[in-house]
């Protein structure tokens, strides 16, 4: 069982503390537990329920029509909503609830929506990857459950996976390649994924070499293959060495290709990067640079 703080249930509904405890106040939506020091706390299940509440206010019902309802017309009002079209703040809202109650069926619903009015790239970057931002955030408060987390990712991973294998590989003979790799101690296999579907979506031969990856075996790959781009990510994971001086032993080794790099690492630094290297801010910004180079 979780144990969430006011801001806890703030960060994850997007609703303000104050506004959280004048609803509990006025309409007794919640009734919150308190610690034997009367530190007040909440459950999965008022998280759930605010969740709930959250989506239909935002849909335009009132708090004071929500708190009349039963847990069984309130489940059925969010269960008809979700079946409509979706906007962005919906649809973020219906994640998070999908993610609390490991609920692949709301995960599909949202997903599925969102892409068939705004396209698949944009309900990536849109939608899944800041409310992924979003789960990091609460992952480091402990708001969340690691295998929450697990299931949501798998979900998401898959998705990327079916998206990948239904995206034929580039058969121009003169196609751009692009190496990708992870350094050793990067967990970040959803943003890869998500670039060499980006890749190939363009007409770039993408090259996942995976997780873990040495210099050394970067370089036996960039033999064999000889692509035009390398890239990778350095988030606030990667210690192994200073950023600058990776980011050089990159530039020399892969001297005849463009190195894109992003991640939090370089992203935040401000770094002198060799004359080769490239950064994004984010994985937007590495989707515009991949559009001007195969336009």
């Amino acid at each position: 069982m979780a144990i969430y703080s006011i801001g806890d249930l703030e960060r994850l509904s997007g609703i303000k503390a104050h506004t959280i405890r004048m609803w509990e106040q006025r309409y007794g939506l919640l009734h919150p537990k308190r610690t034997d020091t009367r530190i007040r706390y909440y459950e999965d299940e008022d998280l759930q329920y605010l969740l709930n509440v959250v989506l239909l206010n935002k849909r335009g019902v009132r708090i004071s029509k929500i708190a009349k309802m039963s847990l069984e017309e309130l489940g059925a009002e969010v269960e008809r909503i979700s079946q409509i079209k979706l906007g962005h703040d919906t649809s973020l809202n219906l994640l998070t609830l999908a993610f609390v109650e490991m609920d692949e069926y709301k995960f599909n619903t949202v997903f599925n929506h969102y892409a068939a009015i705004n396209g698949l790239e944009e309900t990536l970057l849109e939608v899944i990857y800041p409310f992924l931002e979003k789960l990091s955030l609460m992952w480091l408060t402990g708001a969340v459950k690691p295998v929450q987390e697990n299931f949501f990712t798998q979900l998401v991973r898959n998705k990327l996976i079916a998206e990948i294998e239904k995206t034929a590989l580039p058969s121009n003979a003169h196609a751009a390649k692009c190496l990708l790799y992870l350094p050793k101690g990067e967990q970040q296999e959803l943003s890869i994924l998500l670039v060499q579907l980006l890749m190939r979506r363009r007409g770039i031969l993408p090259i996942n070499i995976g997780e873990d990856t040495g210099l050394m075996d970067v370089e036996d790959a960039f033999r064999i293959h000889k692509p035009q781009y390398l890239f990778t990510i350095l988030s606030e994971t990667f210690t192994d060495v200073p950023v600058e001086q990776y980011l050089n032993s990159l530039s020399d080794l892969a001297a005849d290709a463009s190195v894109l790099v992003s991640g939090y690492q370089v992203a935040a630094e401000g770094l002198a990067l060799p004359d080769n290297v490239n950064s994004f801010a984010d994985l937007d910004s590495l989707k515009h640079f991949l559009d001007s180079i195969t336009a």
